[in-house]
């Protein structure tokens, strides 16, 4: 028996089993293929608005995703970099296969780690408590379950009129689990991604096309990396126009998301080339990325025109875009529908409320993104290795972290389509920035034994701090303030990783120390707890909509409840009184 069964070897899987495995536990990890583990099915990057800060999270919590990324980046850019450092997100573009290979070789080469290749039909439950999975070779007993089975959940992928199972191209569907959840109880649903042509590089005439460079300075994404070895790259960039929207209008008909062939919902914030044309009628062209998948390959990928449509129309389309014209493909676009847990049926902790010792992390939760896996991978892990010690559980707060904001989001907000993270989403985003993010939760690292040097931490945090009292105590704090001023100006000579956070928390202090106060009022009532079992129907004159909303989400606090959809103030002062508050 292992402590652990993790399911699934992508981003949310990785963090997961690593999770466990350094904090102690033997892990098995069951995966349908061990080469694909960690593979980046559609765009070969990390990063980006608000996901380069979970990243950094991710990191700085013990996690391996920026460690990854650096070790396999080939451009390294930093978003937003003309506005304040609340929107500021990393991004890189990695090399997919050595991204693949790095992940593969640390989860073999980890002790209490072992992969077995197999497909995962049911989840074992005794007496409500999960005690491994059975597969199609051999029966897993564990202690604990973590389900992060991504896209391959009776997936079925489309391509025009012609249909496929498989969760990513030329590979198979998990077609027997969620019937099994079913069985258990749980409501599943269904959700569609989707993903571009990959071009060859040779056929590509860039002359006609945009460069987009990297930063020539780039920043790392962990915080522990010293330099970046791989070569820096270029992307491309090109721009849809009226001949491809013309064509793609003209056969809609034959587009699965318009014919009637899909009937699930999609991603809002990553529509498909076929949405944008028809919802954006206004738009005579849309911005095409063009990016290399690895360094020494020919595949490109073409970020921005993702599409299900036949073969022949993706030809035709993409071939009056400038610098596509001789188009060759590797490989059509194509949509993947799937099935999908959705996540009000969870814990803070990812653990399931129907099924003690079972935990669900990544698509399976209706979330898009590598990002928004990993970092629930991550808390997934950290809390199945918590419980099977006896140790309280590891919760995020929304003024502590985006995994934070994103796991209370999938929670409490009836999420229909698949759920990405922004800067928008977080309230308190000033306190919540890349640059910080070691700040906030190397001390969660250290106290849960994912991380274990805090040397250079604390050398760190007495550095800025007596940065701070130097410039106050010499009234050069001031001169700070400015807005054309700069640390170098006033106190010369800092680190640089010194400089930055002293030069934010100086020039931003006024709005900071508002938001702090914001965070003081919201963590009242994040305080005020709701047993998990509540009786919402002993509350006279509570709505019914209420009622059934509370029931449905169980709210682990007040705080949570305040902020479902359709409760009212009214109604949180009828459940305070009941609680006794």
């Amino acid at each position: 028996m292992h402590d652990v069964v993790v399911v699934g070897a992508g981003h949310a899987g990785i963090e997961a089993a690593l999770a466990c495995a350094r904090m102690g536990h033997e892990t098995l990890v069951l995966t349908l293929s061990v080469d694909a583990t960690g593979r980046m099915s559609c765009n070969p990057a990390i990063g980006g608005l608000a996901k380069g800060q979970i990243v950094r999270e991710i990191d700085a919590l013990g996690g391996e995703m920026a460690r990854a990324t650096d070790a396999t980046g080939i451009q390294f850019r930093m978003l937003n970099t003309r506005k304040g450092p609340a929107v500021r997100s990393p991004r890189a573009q990695c090399d997919k296969n050595l991204y693949e290979r790095h992940m593969t070789r640390l989860l073999s080469s980890e002790p209490r780690i072992t992969l077995v290749e197999d497909t995962v039909e049911e989840v074992r439950v005794e007496g409500g408590r999960a005690v491994g999975v059975r597969g199609r070779k051999s029966d897993y007993p564990a202690r604990a379950v973590i389900l992060t089975t991504g896209t391959f959940l009776k997936a079925l992928q489309h391509c025009g009129e012609v249909k496929r199972t498989g969760g990513r191209i030329h590979e198979p569907s998990a077609e027997r689990l969620s019937d099994n959840l079913r069985g258990l109880g749980f409501e599943v649903g269904r959700l569609k991604t989707g993903t571009p042509a990959r071009i060859r590089r040779g056929s590509i005439d860039f002359d006609r096309t945009k460069i987009q460079h990297g930063d020539p300075e780039p920043v790392p994404f962990s915080h522990f990396t010293t330099s970046l070895p791989q070569p820096q790259t270029v992307c491309w960039i090109t721009w849809t126009g009226e001949p491809a929207h013309e064509i793609i209008r003209a056969n809609l008909h034959r587009a699965p998301m318009y014919s009637g062939q899909i009937t699930s919902v999609g991603p809002r914030y990553c529509p498909s080339i076929e949405d944008k044309v028809v919802r954006f009628r206004e738009k005579t062209r849309h911005q095409v990325f063009i990016e290399p998948e690895t360094l020494d390959g020919e595949s490109m990928y073409l970020n921005g025109v993702s599409t299900s449509t036949p073969p022949d129309v993706q030809e035709a389309f993409i071939r009056t875009i400038p610098g596509l014209e001789k188009a060759e493909f590797l490989r059509y676009g194509y949509a993947v529908e799937y099935d999908y847990a959705p996540p009000h049926q969870l814990r803070p902790t990812l653990e399931t409320r129907r099924v003690e010792g079972l935990w669900f992390a990544g698509q399976i939760n209706g979330t898009s993104g590598y990002e928004e896996a990993g970092g629930q991978g991550l808390v997934a892990g950290i809390n199945a290795a918590l419980k099977l010690e006896g140790r309280p559980p590891f919760v995020l707060r929304r003024d502590e972290a985006y995994i934070g904001v994103m796991i209370d989001d999938l929670i409490r907000l009836e999420h229909r389509e698949p759920y990405r993270m922004f800067t928008s989403r977080a309230e308190y985003r000033l306190l919540l920035r890349s640059d910080n993010a070691d700040r906030r939760l190397m001390p969660h690292a250290f106290a849960l034994g994912l991380l274990r040097d805090r040397t250079a931490f604390d050398a760190r945090e007495q550095a800025i701090g007596e940065a701070i009292r130097e410039l106050r105590r010499s009234g050069r704090d001031a001169i700070l303030r400015r807005p054309e001023a700069t640390i170098d100006e006033v106190l010369p000579g800092l680190p640089r990783a010194v400089a930055g956070q002293v030069e934010i928390e100086l020039k931003y202090e006024g709005y900071i120390r508002r938001q702090e106060g914001a965070v003081q009022k919201f963590r009242r009532l994040e305080s005020k707890i709701i047993p998990e079992k509540f009786n919402y129907s002993r509350i006279r004159h509570l709505r019914f909509e209420a009622r059934e909303k509370l029931e449905r989400v169980r709210p682990a606090s007040l705080g949570q409840a305040s902020r479902i959809a359709g409760v009212t103030p009214a109604d949180l002062q009828l459940l305070m009184v009941h609680l006794g508050n």
